[in-house]
């Protein structure tokens, strides 16, 4: 794979998509990685004291998910994300046998110079779940 370059995008082009399935024990992994062990996380009894549907996935876990498709696209060179930019807009309800199944669309947005802005569109069950998604990505 090469890395893109801005003179061969356009404006409104899809440069990745993915579909990722998020597991409760992944759940539990990220809580050990990032210390967020809040049982919302894990516990379907706490969620459910909370006045939530279920047991939720991490909001940080989302959007990390949701990056990756980009930083893929650029040839795996994180260090070119300058900018991530996100609004977490609905929770992602993680079933304890389906998992939740989250899609993800990056699409060029601007095109400026050196830089390019990448929105973002991350679904679940068909409603949108980070809002007004936005990566900025170096391409020199």
């Amino acid at each position: 794979m090469t890395r893109p370059r801005i003179s061969d995008l356009t404006v409104g082009e899809v440069v990745a998509e993915r579909t990722v399935t998020l597991h409760r024990d992944e759940l539990v992994r990220y809580a050990g990685a990032s210390g967020d062990f809040n049982p919302i996380h894990y516990r379907d009894d706490v969620a459910a004291d909370a006045g939530l549907p279920g047991v939720l996935a991490h909001g940080m876990l989302t959007m990390g998910l949701a990056v990756q498709p980009v930083v893929d696209w650029l040839d795996g060179d994180s260090g070119r994300v300058v900018d991530y930019q996100t609004r977490f807009t609905r929770p992602v309800v993680v079933d304890p046998v389906e998992g939740a199944e989250l899609t993800i669309v990056a699409k060029v947005g601007v095109l400026e110079e050196r830089f390019a802005r990448i929105d973002l569109t991350v679904s679940y069950g068909g409603q949108t779940v980070l809002g007004k998604a936005q990566v900025r990505v170096d391409l020199e």
